[in-house]
């Protein structure tokens, strides 16, 4: 038997066809037919057509139909029949819109993502004539085939709601379609038939690094081509998507995009892989996880690596000397690292307050102000190729004479010749300072210039943190002859209030918690952190030593000698927790353990712009493993975020496992290829960072005795940054924060684009709370039950409406000091607009 299709093509009669037609009806109605009575129902059918039809006739689909609807009839499945009705309907719809868009479109592999989204989708949530109805009204006469393409993408966009999320999807889809057209027509151009021929032609025109084709074989880069899966641009958001477009993927000089998405992430890997003995079963490994959006590396590798100038690293930290010649060097090295695409924090807390003494002169000193207003002209001046400004965080100690004017830099009232308005500032606060608050409210604070206190006792207090720091304030408290500035706490409380409701800012690092925890206090101090408050490592001034003439070639030439510091640069990744399976200890250690790798390698393969950002990392090798996709793990777990018992249980296994994985990989390339320099005598290497944690089971006393044979890699593993951008590439939450809604309206070149939560669904819905729905003190111990588990720090956020009172603001910051945050990023008012780190999203 044949049967005619409703394209006029004949095929094979196939009976299983006609009962799985009629078991969909059984099962859009819930109820359910026995194999039997299924079997007797289609027979019936067959026979009707050898018995009923003339011998030359050949039946139809629709025919067939028509007597799958007798026969259901005659059996009394009246529900099951009209949903069979139903579906035929629905079905002879969607053949009439595709029928409807072939008037418009001619492109046949458009048609096939269209017919593919109808094949794809729930036709109840993702109706194909909504799609066409939506298209329809943004066409005009006389439409070329760009232009109809963007109206798709646009009607698919907008279609996008909390209850059909996954239009962000189908959009995404036109999208990476219209992308791989124009990359074609470029390719065709210029001749570029696979990716060899490709990365040959970007290399010639300057646009990828020489040392991929120096590294890789013409054989072994067909092996990684044929490795791509193009079918994994399918799993974008639009937003993600569109990001990736304008932001990541290479274009030509005169701004063709000529790089599509696979072989960005290929590109990505093959570079971090240069390092590996297997660099074929590693590239292939790192792009499995990149490519599947299991993790993703940070803004600066994702852009840079594979290209000439290769600069991966995010954060760079320098400590501000209290000399005119250091400051200026702290200054242009804050130029070097802006002009290549980096954020900065810089500590101002060993330069002397306002009113000090110069050279014994009494009350000529400008104070910190000064110098930070000349970092934020730099911020400006120094713009990124014109892209953005420069980004940087100012750090100073809560006990430093210029506090309260330093509080004011962002602030809208006082002397604008105070202010400092394109900086982030950020206070470094001790445990002292906050038990005062919590106990001692109608106290005073005491606040000293720190040129003074080391001109008198010969040792700075800055450079005290704990017990010591509090014996050494309480002696400078009782000592007459040292001036200070005295506030009463709470005027203090009141600063910070203010400045933290108009505009989001002081940061604040908690000193004294982040010390104790240091793994490498035998070898430094951290006075401060980064532009997103996660970076956590030693820190030190460096210091001129010279500067002496000397010949060369019969030319007098100057120069100078300096003693390098420790100038923190860190380079970042973030595990996706919201795209893998944290319940799967196989997946989560592979995944850990690869970008692990990929992140030392990022040290060796890196562009420095200042040399002391070179030594520095070379002595520590530290690096900032952090998460993204945080609220999106707990719905997917069906844990929502106020469930505090059930919050704390999954991110403490979580984050434990995460921190094991990347130890036990760092021990791992420390037997290849050796220890981080100042290994010896660390918290890693005696133990005491496995007890200070209370890491005591088996497999934790195991690693710390492979820690302690064998070294460890890297000095500093773990730093959870804020992932604004790499999260909307994932399609995911960002950070460790909740998300700010549901749902909500993005403009976009004129156009309004909805975003949805990421995993929206019926039951979903009510799991996810909206961050200021939240109630911030949970958070804050949830950060604590983190922080247990990192060397370094997390960008956190406080989300507050204007219902908070000031005592409910501060008894949040007094939280996370008890749960034992490390620091805080912004507070986030419902109506406050702040600026995220880029540089930082890992």
């Amino acid at each position: 038997m044949k049967i005619i299709k409703r394209d006029g093509s004949k095929v094979d009669f196939e009976i299983e066809k006609i009962k799985r037609a009629i078991a969909k009806a059984f099962i859009s109605v819930d109820s359910s037919i026995s194999d039997e009575k299924l079997d007797s129902i289609a027979q019936k059918i067959r026979d009707t057509i050898k018995k009923k039809f003339p011998k030359d006739h050949t039946v139809t689909v629709e025919e067939v139909q028509d007597l799958v609807e007798l026969g259901l009839i005659d059996e009394n499945y009246y529900r099951e029949v009209k949903s069979f009705i139903l579906y035929r309907a629905k079905h002879n719809m969607d053949r009439k819109v595709i029928y409807d868009f072939k008037e418009y479109i001619d492109d046949k592999d458009l048609m096939e993502i269209i017919a593919k989204v109808q094949r794809e989708f729930d036709s109840q949530r993702y109706p194909i004539e909504s799609l066409y109805f939506k298209f329809e009204s943004f066409t005009k006469p006389d439409m070329n085939e760009k232009q109809i393409l963007d109206a798709i993408i646009r009607a698919a966009s907008e279609l996008t709601s909390k209850e059909a999320p996954d239009w962000e999807i189908i959009a995404a889809r036109f999208l990476a379609y219209k992308m791989n057209l124009e990359i074609k027509e470029y390719e065709e151009r210029y001749e570029l038939y696979d990716f060899k021929s490709k990365i040959k032609f970007l290399t010639e025109k300057g646009l990828y690094g020489s040392y991929m084709l120096e590294n890789y074989t013409s054989d072994q880069i067909d092996e990684l081509e044929a490795y791509l899966d193009h079918k994994r641009d399918d799993i974008f958001t639009y937003s993600g998507l569109d990001l990736v477009r304008k932001r990541y993927l290479i274009r030509s000089h005169d701004g063709h995009l000529i790089e599509n998405i696979q072989e960005m992430f290929m590109g990505i890997a093959m570079h971090l892989a240069i390092p590996e003995k297997d660099k074929i079963g590693f590239a292939k490994r790192l792009y499995d996880i990149l490519s599947s959006l299991k993790a993703t590396m940070a803004t600066p590798t994702m852009t840079n690596a594979r290209k000439p100038f290769n600069q991966l690293s995010s954060c760079f930290i320098e400590t501000v000397p209290d000399t005119l010649k250091g400051i200026y060097r702290s200054i242009t090295n804050f130029a070097e690292v802006s002009k290549h695409g980096g954020g900065m924090g810089m500590y101002f807390g060993k330069v002397r307050a306002s009113g000090s003494d110069i050279r014994g002169f009494e009350g000529v000193a400008g104070g910190v102000i000064r110098w930070i207003r000349l970092a934020n002209d730099t911020a400006v001046a120094v713009d990124q190729l014109g892209v953005r400004q420069g980004a940087v965080a100012v750090y100073l100690d809560i006990w430093h004479k210029d506090m309260p004017e330093f509080l004011g830099l962002r602030t809208n009232n006082g002397d604008d010749r105070m202010k400092a308005h394109d900086v982030f500032p950020g206070v470094c606060v001790p445990d002292l300072f906050w038990r005062e608050v919590r106990d001692n409210m109608e106290g005073d604070w005491h606040m000293f210039d720190p040129h003074e206190v080391e001109k008198k006792y010969g040792k700075a207090i800055e450079d005290t943190y704990g017990e010591e720091f509090e014996e050494f304030y309480h002696k400078l408290v009782a000592d007459k002859d040292i001036s200070r500035r005295i506030m009463p706490i709470k005027d203090m409380v009141r600063l910070l209030i203010k400045s933290w409701s108009e505009t989001g800012t002081p940061f604040i690092f908690n000193r004294d918690l982040v010390n104790k925890a240091n793994p490498n206090k035998h070898a430094g101090m951290i006075y401060s952190s980064n532009l997103c408050t996660e970076i956590a490592q030693n820190m030190s001034p460096s210091e001129t030593i010279s500067q002496e003439i000397v010949t060369e070639n019969g030319e007098k030439v100057i120069v100078n000698k300096t003693r390098p510091g420790d100038f923190v640069e860190c380079n970042l990744a973030s595990l996706t927790l919201g795209k893998l399976d944290v319940n799967n200890d196989q997946e989560l250690e592979e995944t850990v353990r690869t970008v692990v790798r990929a992140l030392d390698n990022v040290i060796d393969l890196n562009y420095y712009p200042t040399p002391y950002a070179q030594v520095t990392n070379k002595k520590y090798r530290a690096i900032g493993l952090g998460t993204s996709g945080y609220h999106h793990m707990l719905v997917k777990n069906d844990i929502s975020w106020s469930d505090e018992e059930k919050h704390a249980a999954l991110a403490d296994r979580v984050y434990e496992d995460i921190n094991y994985y990347a130890i036990k990989e760092s021990v791992e390339i420390a037997k290849e290829k050796e220890s981080y320099e100042v290994f010896e005598g660390s918290d890693w290497q005696n133990g005491n960072y496995f007890t200070d944690r209370n890491y005591t089971s088996e497999r934790w006393q195991n690693l710390a005795k492979e820690v302690r044979e064998n070294g460890l890699r890297n000095g500093y593993l773990m730093a959870v940054a804020p992932t604004g951008s790499t999260s909307i590439i994932s399609g995911t939450s960002a950070g460790v924060d909740p998300i700010m809604s549901r749902y909500f309206l993005e403009e976009k070149k004129g156009a309004i684009v909805p975003r949805v939560a990421p995993g929206l669904t019926t039951k979903t819905f009510w799991l996810y709370e909206n961050a200021h729905d939240i109630d911030q003190n949970i958070s804050m111990r949830m950060a604590g039950v983190r922080q247990r588990h990192m060397d370094q720090a997390q960008s956190v956020n406080i989300y507050i409406t204007t219902e908070y009172t000031m005592r409910q603001i501060l008894n949040i910051y007094i939280t996370a000091w008890e749960s034992g945050v490390k620091s805080i990023y912004y507070v986030r008012g419902k109506s406050l607009e702040v600026e995220e780190c880029d540089t930082c999203s890992a």
